[in-house]
Order: C-alpha cells, then sequence, then structure tokens
C-alpha cells in the first residue's frame, strides 16, 4: 500500500501548504481511509483560515479528527468521503462518509465512519456535514408542520437547511437571499426566493444564515411575536450589532445560538451524535446534487482556499466545492 500521504495544513493566517506524510497506521478500533473527495465548508473554513477563531472557544470549535490544534498548525476540515482500506471486514472496500478534512489517507474510529449508500453519488455524500448542521438547527427550533418559515441567506448552509426544512411540509416557507442569481437557483432547487423586501414577517422561525449584519436585522425583522430566529452564522473574531431595539423585547423574539458540536437541546436525550450524522446523510436527495458547483484538486487547495477566504470573483458561485485526489492513490464509486 501507498507509504506516503498528503495533508492540507493551516501554518499561520492566511498560509497554508499540502505536506507530504508518512501514511499512518490504524489501532484497536480503528480504520485507515484512503480519501476519494473532499469538500470545502467555505464559511467556517475561511474563519480558520484567516486565523479568526476566537481563542476563547477554539477547543469547542475544532473539527471532530482534525489534526493539530486551531488556530495554527492545524489540518482542518470535516467533508470526506473515503474508501476503507483497513479495518473490519464487513468495512473494507466500502465507501464511507467521515467528519475527516482534506488528507489523502486518514485514521478514524469505526463508530465514525458511515457507510454511503451505493446509488448515492460520492459529491452528495458530502453534502452530509453541512446537512447534520442543518437537521440540528431545525431540531433546535423544533419546526414542524403548517409552520411559517424563513431561511435568510442562500449561500451552502441556507439552501441545505431550506431544502430539509421543504421535509417538514411547512405552511409557508421562504429563502431570502439579495442576489438575484441565487435567488434563481433557489427557484431551481423549487424553493420560493424573495428579496429581503419581498419576504413575509409573522414568521414561527427564521434561520439566519448570511453571516451578515444586515441578514440578521431581516432576520428579527420577520420573525413574528412570540417567535425565534435560529442563529446559524459563525462570525468568528468579527462582532456585529445585533439590532435588539424596536420590537424585539415588546414582541417577546428569542434569538437561538445552533452550534453543530452538541446535538440540539430538545433531542439531546434522545439522539446521539452518531445518529444524529447518519439522519442527515439519509436525507439527502437528488436535489443536493446541485449544491455541489466544482472541484479543485487537492495540489491546488491552498491557492484555492485563499481565493474564498478573499471572495474572489470566480468563488462567488461557488457552494460546496469538492477536491480531489489523484486517480492512483484513491479507488472507488463516483
Amino acid at each position: 500500500m501507498t507509504q506516503t500521504a498528503r495533508e492540507l495544513w493551516i501554518e499561520a493566517p492566511r498560509s497554508a501548504r499540502v505536506r507530504d506524510v508518512a501514511a499512518p497506521e490504524p489501532g484497536p478500533g480503528e480504520v485507515l481511509l484512503e480519501t476519494e473527495l473532499s469538500g470545502i465548508s467555505p464559511g467556517t473554513e475561511s474563519v480558520v483560515y484567516r486565523g479568526e477563531v476566537p481563542e476563547a472557544v477554539a477547543s469547542l470549535m475544532a473539527a471532530p479528527h482534525q489534526l493539530g490544534d486551531l488556530p495554527f498548525p492545524v489540518s482542518h476540515g470535516y467533508l470526506n468521503v473515503a474508501i476503507v482500506r483497513q479495518g473490519p471486514a464487513e468495512l473494507l472496500g466500502k465507501r464511507v462518509f467521515s467528519l475527516t478534512g482534506h488528507r489523502s489517507h486518514a485514521v478514524v474510529p469505526v463508530e465514525a465512519c458511515h457507510v454511503v449508500p451505493d446509488d448515492m453519488p460520492s459529491s452528495r455524500a458530502l453534502v452530509a456535514g453541512i446537512a447534520e448542521v442543518g437537521l440540528n438547527a431545525v431540531w433546535e427550533a423544533q419546526s414542524t408542520l403548517g409552520d411559517r418559515i424563513a431561511v435568510v441567506g442562500a449561500g451552502l448552509v441556507g439552501l441545505v437547511t431550506a431544502l430539509l426544512l421543504s421535509q417538514v411540509t411547512p405552511g409557508r416557507l421562504q429563502v431570502v437571499e439579495i442576489d438575484p442569481a441565487r435567488r434563481a437557483l433557489v427557484a431551481e432547487l423549487g424553493l420560493q426566493p424573495v428579496s429581503p423586501e419581498e419576504a413575509a414577517d409573522d414568521n414561527d422561525a427564521v434561520f439566519h444564515t448570511s453571516a451578515a449584519q444586515s441578514g440578521l436585522g431581516c432576520a428579527l425583522e420577520i420573525t413574528g411575536d412570540d417567535g425565534a430566529v435560529v442563529e446559524m452564522s459563525w462570525y468568528g473574531t468579527s462582532e456585529p450589532n445585533v439590532p435588539l431595539g424596536g420590537g424585539f423585547h415588546a414582541r417577546r423574539l428569542r434569538i437561538i445560538g445552533a452550534q453543530v458540536g452538541q446535538v440540539a437541546a430538545p433531542k439531546r436525550l434522545r439522539r446521539s451524535r452518531r445518529q444524529r450524522l447518519a439522519a442527515a446523510l439519509e436525507l439527502l436527495d437528488s436535489r443536493f446534487d446541485a449544491l455541489v458547483t466544482g472541484s479543485s484538486p487537492l495540489e491546488d487547495l491552498p491557492v484555492v482556499l485563499d481565493d474564498f477566504s478573499r471572495k474572489a470573483d470566480w468563488t462567488r458561485n461557488q457552494l460546496l466545492h469538492a477536491v480531489t485526489y489523484a486517480a492512483s492513490q484513491t479507488q472507488g464509486a463516483d
């Protein structure tokens, strides 16, 4: 088997490189993974790349199987589809999703592996880690049949969350987005796009995903009395102004922080983190394929990450960007 591996490491703010290292060896209860695809979660990984992780929460915001510690040096990431090369006989040769980053080979516990269904493309399976974020937020809000719901922001997290919410059969579901091109994509996905000016108010729950102060203000404005804003954005070290004047107190609004490190409070006694991720993988249908919008080889990842962090022009139409690995080092289904 291959004796060397390649790993993406962020070594300082806005500085990353691919390292050649010795291939890891699994121990008892572990598997060796050979990566087929990994995926960039643009918001979170840009915060990490820029060195904007607050020191006070660095340990809490660590990716489950990262190497090194935040802020630097660290091999981060959490969207990975790989082939099991060593481990229990029932997993050998299987495609699995795990919360592993941009590495050609990785060792993780057996229980961290989720077998990808035979009929699911590997690119779609990459979305499972984002769907886990969306599912956790839906559980936090306890959204249900007939609810009036809005999602503010049609980026990767917002679109994944909206697609999941559509399976709840809400009474109304709108995706609020300022970019006309993104609104067109929302419509192509079978969802209802609206501009902030067109958004209906009196929502039972509003899921905010834009990571913009103006988006948070919009979310609070269109939340109905006694309703809740589920804040899904991660701002890192930035400190947005939160508009808590006006009707915030008089209308008894709530802001719920949704973070995937723990299972949502309403489900925490009945679902493990493994069960939550398994459920997210099962909820992916063919609509999610449209969210994988491009790919680059691992060798180009330092430049690609820098482009995402600077919001370079070509990244504006990217949602989930896949990272590919040399064919000579990976095998498996497409």
